[in-house]
C-alpha cells in the first residue's frame, strides 16, 4: 500500500471514529440501539465516546503528519481489533445482538490494514 493510500486509509478511520463518537455519546441512543450497542452509565458512555474521537483526532493528525508514529499505529491496531474481537465474543455468549459485531466489523477491517502497514513498514533488524 502507498503512503498515498495508507493516509486515506487513516482519514477514513478519522472519519468513521467521528460517527462512532455520536453512536456511542449518551445524548445519542437511538444510534446505540441501530448498531446493537446497550446502553451504559453516562460516564462510561462519555469516556468511550471521548476516547473514540480522540483517536480519531489522532488518525486525522497521522494522515498529514510527514513522519510515521509506529506507536500509535500499534495501540490504534491492537484497541480496534480488541474493540471489534470483544464485540463477535459478547454476541457468541448471546449479550449482543448481531448488529453489534457487524457495526464493529469495520474495527477489525482497518486494524488488519493497520497491521499490514506496520509489517511493510517494520525497521529492518
Amino acid at each position: 500500500m502507498t503512503d498515498s493510500s495508507f493516509r486515506r486509509v487513516l482519514r477514513a478511520t478519522a472519519v468513521m471514529n467521528v460517527g462512532g463518537f455520536f453512536a456511542l455519546a449518551p445524548p445519542f441512543p437511538l444510534l446505540r440501539r441501530m448498531a446493537g450497542v446497550p446502553e451504559a452509565p453516562p460516564l462510561y458512555g462519555w469516556l468511550l465516546a471521548l476516547w473514540v474521537l480522540f483517536f480519531g483526532i489522532g488518525y486525522w493528525r497521522l494522515a498529514n503528519a510527514r513522519t510515521p508514529e509506529r506507536l500509535f499505529l500499534v495501540i490504534s491496531t491492537a484497541g480496534k481489533a480488541t474493540f471489534a474481537l470483544l464485540l463477535v465474543v459478547y454476541w457468541l455468549a448471546g449479550e449482543l445482538p448481531v448488529a453489534a459485531p457487524l457495526a464493529g466489523s469495520p474495527d477489525l477491517v482497518f486494524a488488519a490494514l493497520f497491521a499490514a502497514r506496520l509489517y511493510a513498514t517494520r525497521p529492518a533488524t
